[in-house]
């Protein structure tokens, strides 16, 4: 396993390269609030070595970086507790953390070689283990960038009660985009806070403020796990089940590489499998397939009693599930959390369309309805969002291979691979992200205890789906 030794070379204090003169204020809303107890969320990009000096890329990146802000205004403030209890972002131009670090003893093989993700890439990042509601006296905001033997990390940490992923990578693909020469960016954020996550509810905290809710202190195992478009559809198949024999290539044709994206029905003149031509909301969907095989695994690996309940926990984007809905890049947490629930012996006797269904049948039903059911359920009882593994039978997924990681071209080509560093994990909970291959593949980062990490690996249901990750890893 390769050192962990991270070098911190300087550190500074980027400011918005113009005035918030716009925006002085931000309201935490009813989706922010409950994530001031979380850690910061930590997510980086490895890139191939620039073709110019180290001196020349951090100048770049910091002259990018402050011109993001300007843009981003609210990642450069601070979070305010007024006296009524409720708590703003303050739009102070007060700046981000800018870490320059080196790690030249580990070169882009020996960091994404290794079976389980390295621990160095713990040191990618700062603000470990800061708690969000930390941004009253801390950055809300910082960036490291550590230079290896033949590439380079950017790491982002973010407070989570400021952003969720939708805007945190909006901002990391407009940081970007600047890097790359970008006199306009492509997508500005929308600020309004006239939505109804807008609400008079006061959260209480104590003395000093929230604690994490998971102890962070066992021993956990993490590997991502990665699935070719052609596994994630014969999941697809299964879940909807379908006993067809299917060629990915005939079904999606000459569609675009976007997995879940619905197909339209037909391909090159031939017909598609009956439940890809389903109306979308009866049709389970590739990731959903992809969960409850995760939910099932997992759950066997565990070796629960089959009465014991277990819990598959999924975030959801809801800026369209309102009506009217928010905008797309509406800046700010837009996020619930759908809990599933189903006995371990259930689970695990039925095939795997059982837990699919089920996945399935929350997910469409959390539209406009629920989403304001939820929002008001809160303001009847204000609570911080209660992240961890607390009977040791619970799964939480986070992140989306939705979002655009990849990407995030900076000027001298695509990353070679997403990580991320310790912030909010616990044995349970894991991250998808799309596969490095731009072909509709997704890569699941999985946190677990090392005996149920075991279980997984040995799980050939599982394992049948996963492929060694190509493409990304250059040859030593």
């Amino acid at each position: 396993m390769p050192s962990s030794n991270t070098t911190i070379v300087s550190r500074c204090t980027i400011y918005p390269d113009q005035k918030s003169t716009t925006i002085e204020t931000l309201k935490l809303s009813v989706s922010d609030l409950p994530m001031l107890s979380c850690q910061y969320i930590q997510k980086g990009v490895l890139l191939p070595y620039p073709p110019y000096s180290t001196d020349d890329l951090i100048t770049f990146l910091k002259h990018s970086l402050s011109t993001a802000l300007s843009h981003f205004s609210a990642l450069a403030g601070r979070l305010q507790t007024d006296p009524t209890g409720h708590i703003h972002i303050v739009c102070n131009d007060a700046g981000v953390d800018f870490i320059q670090a080196k790690a030249r003893h580990l070169s882009i093989h020996t960091v994404l070689s290794p079976t389980d993700v390295p621990e160095c890439f713990k040191g990618f990042f700062a603000f470990d283990k800061t708690l969000s509601y930390s941004g009253h006296s801390k950055p809300l905001m910082a960036v490291q960038v550590t230079e290896l033997q033949d590439g380079i990390f950017i790491g982002c940490s973010v407070n989570h009660a400021v952003t969720d992923g939708t805007s945190f990578w909006h901002f990391f693909n407009t940081f970007a985009e600047i890097c790359k020469g970008s006199k306009k960016i492509s997508n500005s954020p929308d600020f309004s806070r006239n939505t109804l996550f807008n609400s008079p509810a006061v959260l209480k905290f104590p003395a000093g403020g929230p604690k994490v809710t998971f102890s962070g202190d066992e021993p956990l195992r993490e590997r991502v796990f990665h699935f070719r478009r052609e596994a994630i559809l014969k999941l697809k198949v299964r879940a909807n089940n379908s006993d067809l024999i299917c060629n990915s290539a005939e079904i999606f044709g000459k569609q675009r590489n976007d997995s879940w994206q619905a197909a339209n029905g037909e391909s090159n003149g031939k017909v598609a499998p009956l439940f890809l031509m389903k109306d979308k909301t009866a049709e389970i969907s590739s990731f959903q397939s992809l969960c409850a095989q995760l939910w099932r695994s997992v759950t066997r690996a565990r070796k629960l009693m089959p009465s014991k309940m277990t819990t598959f926990r999924m975030a959801v984007n809801c800026r369209h599930r309102l009506e009217p809905r928010l905008e797309p890049y509406y800046f700010g947490n837009a996020i619930q959390s759908i809990p599933t629930a189903a006995s371990a012996g259930e689970l695990l006797s039925k095939d795997l369309s059982f837990g699919a269904e089920l996945l399935h049948r929350n997910v469409v039903a959390h539209g406009d309805g629920t989403v304001r059911k939820g929002i008001s359920d809160w303001e009847k009882e204000p609570r911080l969002f209660p992240l961890g593994n607390f009977d040791g039978a619970s799964i939480t997924m986070g992140s989306s291979p939705r979002f655009p990681m990849y990407d995030n071209d900076f000027g001298w080509g695509r990353p070679l691979a997403v990580r991320s560093g310790r912030a909010n994990k616990f044995d349970g909970k894991i991250s998808a992200f799309p596969g490095g291959d731009g072909k509709g593949s997704v890569d699941l980062e999985v946190v677990l205890s090392p005996e149920t990490m075991i279980g997984l690996e040995n799980d050939g249901e599982f394992m049948q789906y996963v492929s060694e990750i190509s493409g990304c890893t250059p040859t030593p």
